[in-house]
């Protein structure tokens, strides 16, 4: 069997295409199952801190966005991660690393590379933002006010969610939609164009059905970018780096200058959003193009490990 794109590498696992149609559903009950045990767990925490019902009913709802609130989101989403490994294992005979990339785990050392890269396309996007009418910048679409907020112990809370859990949030979406949902598309279709274009309508839609065209039209090119990303490197690394720096960077200017419950809902996206996200997404995926062929970056994977009777957790992979 010749090498498997990312895409393609459930096609290594177990044999028929009926795997993918019970993967596809046990991911989702896993997630919403993770989901509804947060929020019960939650609800418990502030009835056992003296909280009232309704006071823990507008904290866990999101409107506004509290740091509770934003706590269950992230962990809601981070858990997609093991979720996926347990799919790949249960329904399809895989090793949980194929999520990450055609050898198999998480290439470290590319990994800080994308981080890198995608710091770089950041610049590039503040310098085009800066020339852009003041009403198309980032800061006013998520609701900045231009003023420093005071700093709050929700601010503290807030701020301790933010960097220990918003990058676990962005990594278990992109294990989610461009990891297993690919991989799918992929064995279902065997298509490089569904794969990548079915994913980023998932992760659009998903993001809110009553959010503006522009913030969809936003999300939707997001998910594309990443999606070719994962063809082109034959991994997710590249889509987790500018996931996560994206999402810091969104949150942090919510904290700073803006408001969390704005910058969530994105209630007030306009089309001056798209210059900006269209430049920091195609300079990343032309700076990360650039690098993973200099680099000589492994797109698809050997033969040996995917072929044949399925890989069991704890094997290592031939790389």
């Amino acid at each position: 069997m010749p090498g498997l794109r990312y895409d393609q590498l459930l096609r290594g696992g177990r044999r028929g295409w009926a795997w993918p149609f019970l993967g596809l559903p046990l991911l989702t009950i896993l997630l919403l199952v993770v989901q509804v045990g947060l929020v019960v767990v939650a609800a418990a925490v502030l009835f056992l801190s003296g909280t009232d019902a309704g006071e823990a009913q507008d904290r866990l709802t999101g409107d506004p966005v509290t740091p509770m609130f934003l706590t269950v989101v992230n962990l809601g989403w981070a858990a997609a991660i093991p979720a996926v490994w347990l799919v790949l294992w249960a329904a399809h005979g895989l090793r949980p690393g194929w999520a990450a990339s055609v050898v198999g785990r998480i290439r470290w050392r590319w990994l800080v590379t994308c981080f890198g890269l995608s710091a770089a396309a950041l610049l590039i996007t503040l310098v085009v933002s800066a020339l852009l009418p003041a009403q198309g910048t980032g800061a006013d679409v998520a609701g900045a006010s231009g003023e420093l907020n005071d700093f709050t112990t929700q601010t503290r809370d807030f701020l301790i969610v933010i960097v220990l859990l918003t990058p676990l949030q962005a990594v278990g979406e992109e294990y989610a939609f461009r990891g297993y949902l690919t991989q799918a598309c992929g064995a279902l279709a065997r298509s490089r164009v569904v794969a990548v274009v079915v994913p980023a309508l998932v992760f659009a839609l998903l993001h809110g059905l009553g959010q503006p065209i522009p913030v969809f039209v936003d999300r939707f090119a997001f998910g594309l970018v990443a999606g070719i990303l994962v063809i082109v490197t034959g991994g997710l690394e590249a889509g987790i780096a500018m996931h996560v720096l994206n999402n810091l960077m969104a949150f942090g200017l919510a904290l700073a200058f803006g408001d969390m419950t704005q910058t969530l809902a994105a209630a007030d996206g306009n089309w001056w959003i798209m210059p900006v996200t269209l430049t920091q997404s195609l300079a990343f995926l032309a700076l990360v193009t650039y690098a993973a062929r200099r680099r000589g970056l492994q797109t698809t994977s050997d033969a040996g490990p995917v072929e044949g009777p399925p890989v069991l957790v704890g094997q290592n992979p031939s790389v």
